[in-house]
């Protein structure tokens, strides 16, 4: 067979992993003497590593976050109460794997928001499914699906993700009706899969958005108890870049 074939057939097979390392490893192959076990070895890891990366940036695609930063890049130059050790906690996935919650809570700045997008592009590189969106889109879409008839469906598409990510929780107070189907979410993620939630508030103090006392009660009994809280205090993100900024500005 032709390498020309050869090429055509992986195409044709969607191995285009293969296919992307047949010309280089074909020169090392007859360079270096590579037996035909070890050609094999090298296509087949090829594919394996393409098809792994395509998953991966597909699980990106469909959690819908808004920046993807990563744990590498976080600052820890700021004087904030978060520590390596409990950045470490949030990185190993342990909590998810345990389908405990995550709940970072902190004022406005502190890099909630930051963190929450990392661990969720970390979990997808670690096969995890990941769906992001703010609380107030959580609450739209469910009026949403209500009003055209597809609630079911759409609790089924969210049932199917390993990690549920909820940003800034207590942007906006629950009808009784969003609250249920919020304590809803929670319980049947409390059994294989996880959940996580950026707020400024404590979930005691979640009642300030959850007006329906016992659906507040069974929601803060559901979080607290199994929760991995981290509570960040400390310099936020505009104070530590006007403090560089002006660092910069008198060593000019």
């Amino acid at each position: 067979m032709s390498i020309a074939i050869a090429k055509n057939h992986m195409a044709e097979m969607n191995m285009l992993g293969m296919l992307a390392v047949l010309d280089k490893t074909l020169t090392e192959a007859t360079r270096d003497k590579i037996s035909y076990s070890e050609f094999v070895d090298i296509l087949l890891q090829a594919e394996a590593d393409y098809r792994k990366e395509r998953k991966t940036v597909n699980r990106i695609k469909a959690a819908k976050f808004t920046v993807r930063p990563a744990f590498e890049d976080f600052d820890f130059t700021a004087k904030r109460s978060i520590t390596k050790a409990e950045i470490k906690e949030i990185y190993t996935l342990g909590w998810l794997d345990d389908a405990r919650p995550l709940l970072l809570i902190g004022e406005t700045g502190v890099g909630k928001t930051f963190i929450a997008q990392a661990v969720g592009l970390h979990a997808c590189a670690n096969g995890k499914s990941v769906l992001y969106m703010s609380i107030t889109a959580l609450q739209e879409n469910l009026a949403i699906a209500r009003s055209s008839g597809t609630y079911l469906r759409y609790r089924d598409k969210l049932a199917k993700f390993d990690l549920i990510i909820f940003d800034e929780m207590g942007m906006r107070k629950f009808t009784a009706t969003e609250a249920q189907d919020l304590c809803e979410i929670i319980e049947e993620r409390s059994i294989n899969k996880s959940i996580a939630f950026t707020s400024q508030l404590p979930v005691d103090h979640w009642n300030e958005v959850i007006p329906d006392a016992v659906i507040f009660d069974a929601i803060r009994d559901r979080l607290e108890h199994s929760a991995l809280t981290i509570t960040i205090t400390g310099d936020t993100y505009r104070g530590v870049k006007a403090r560089k900024l002006a660092s910069k500005k008198k060593g000019a």
